[in-house]
C-alpha cells in the first residue's frame, strides 16, 4: 500500500495538541514531530500526560488539535487503512483468558483480513514471525489464562507486532517483564527500526528510556524538551523534570540514570 506523505521524514506530526479527562485538562497545547525510522520514548513524572499523549496520537482519545500520520490527517485515514499503518499496545490490556495465544495474536491481522474471510498463508506467516520474535511460540497451543503476567504481556507485545504496522505505539511495554526479557524487547525495538519501522514507547524505566534515538520529556500536561538521547541539553532536561534526583552519566558507551547521591549519604573515606 503507497502511503501519502507530505513530509518523508516524519510520522506524527502534533500542532496544538489538547485533551481533557472528564473536566480536567491534561494536554495543554502540545506541538511536537517524531521522526520516522526512529525509536522515541516519551518520560516523564506520574501525571505528566505521558499515557494520554500517546492515546490522543493513536486516535483513541477525543482531542483538540492537529495530528498528522504519515503525513496525512489522522482524522481522514480510513479505519481499516490506519489500524494496518498503526499498530498499538497499551498499559493492561486484556484478551479472553479463554483464548488461545496463537488465536490472540491472530487478532492482530484483522486488519489485512477481508470481512468473514479465513486468515490467509500471510496472516499465518506473520503470527508465526511475532510469535517467534517474542519467544512465545512454545505457548501458541496454551490458553491466555494459564500464562504468567510477564508472559501475557510478550503475547500481547506479539499481537501488537503481527500487524507489522509501519508506526508503533507502546504504553509501558515492559511491565511485569524481568530484566532479560526487557533487555529482549530493547532487542526487537532496535531491530524494527533497522528494517525502517518507527516506534513510539512510553516507559518509567528511564535507563532504558536513554537507549531510544529520541526522548521527549513531559511535565503537567506539556512537552518540556525533545531531542537526541545523546545530547547534553537532553540529560539536563531529564535531570530537571526529575527535580535533578537523578544524574544521566555515560558508563560503558552507554548513557544510564542513577539516583542522585546527596553529599551527607556519600561514604566519607577520610582516616
Amino acid at each position: 500500500m503507497t502511503v501519502p506523505t507530505s513530509e518523508p521524514f516524519i510520522a506524527i506530526d502534533a500542532c496544538d495538541l489538547q485533551a481533557r479527562l472528564g473536566d480536567i485538562g491534561i494536554l495543554h497545547g502540545i506541538t511536537l514531530a517524531l521522526p520516522r525510522a526512529r525509536w522515541t520514548s516519551i518520560v516523564g513524572p506520574n501525571g505528566a500526560g505521558k499515557s494520554t499523549l500517546l492515546k490522543a496520537l493513536a486516535g483513541l482519545l477525543p482531542h483538540h488539535g492537529r495530528i498528522l500520520l504519515l503525513g496525512r490527517p489522522l482524522v481522514d485515514w480510513p479505519s481499516r487503512a490506519r489500524a494496518q499503518q498503526l499498530g498499538w499496545l497499551g498499559q493492561n490490556e486484556s484478551s479472553g483468558d479463554d483464548l488461545t495465544v496463537w488465536d490472540v495474536v491472530m487478532l492482530g491481522r484483522l486488519p489485512h483480513q477481508a470481512w468473514f474471510s479465513p486468515p490467509s498463508v500471510a496472516d499465518h506467516a506473520a503470527v508465526e514471525r511475532a510469535l517467534k520474535a517474542t519467544q512465545s511460540w512454545d505457548w501458541r497451543a496454551r490458553t491466555l489464562g494459564r500464562l504468567s503476567g510477564g508472559e501475557r504481556q510478550r503475547v500481547l507485545l506479539a499481537r501488537a507486532l503481527a500487524v507489522e504496522a509501519e508506526v508503533l505505539l507502546m504504553d509501558e511495554p515492559l511491565a511485569n517483564l524481568d530484566p532479560p526479557h526487557q533487555a529482549d524487547w530493547l532487542d526487537l525495538v532496535q531491530a524494527l527500526v533497522a528494517q525502517g519501522k518507527t516506534v513510539v514507547s512510553v516507559l518509567h524505566e528511564v535507563a532504558m528510556a536513554l537507549h531510544a534515538d529520541e526522548l521527549v520529556v513531559m511535565a503537567q500536561g506539556r512537552v518540556t524538551h525533545q531531542g537526541r538521547c545523546t545530547e547534553p541539553s537532553t540529560h539536563r532536561a531529564l535531570e530537571a523534570v526529575f527535580d535533578h534526583r537523578i544524574e544521566v552519566h555515560a558508563l560503558q558507551g552507554q548513557w544510564v540514570a542513577l539516583p542522585r547521591i546527596s553529599p551527607l549519604q556519600k561514604p566519607n573515606h577520610a582516616n
